[in-house]
């Protein structure tokens, strides 16, 4: 099935999910997540133009809120 097309508004937050593949819990230990987290932390110094604004890693999914300073 074809994705929807995404718009694309500087400026504005930005709630994003993020879902293990196939649902499955990758993320189960906190070793997992604590890397995840780090991931998270050198894509931000990779993106200046972003500012995470809060995160919430879970066993199988990650939801991020996200504001673009580009606007």
């Amino acid at each position: 099935m074809a994705r929807a097309k995404r718009h694309y508004l500087p400026g504005h937050v930005w709630h994003i999910t993020h879902r293990c593949h196939k649902r499955e819990f990758l993320l189960k230990f906190s070793r997992d997540r604590r890397r995840w987290i780090e991931w998270l932390y050198r894509a931000k110094k990779r993106h200046s133009e972003l500012s995470v604004l809060n995160y919430m890693v879970t066993s199988n999914h990650v939801h991020l809120l996200v504001f673009d300073n580009a606007g």
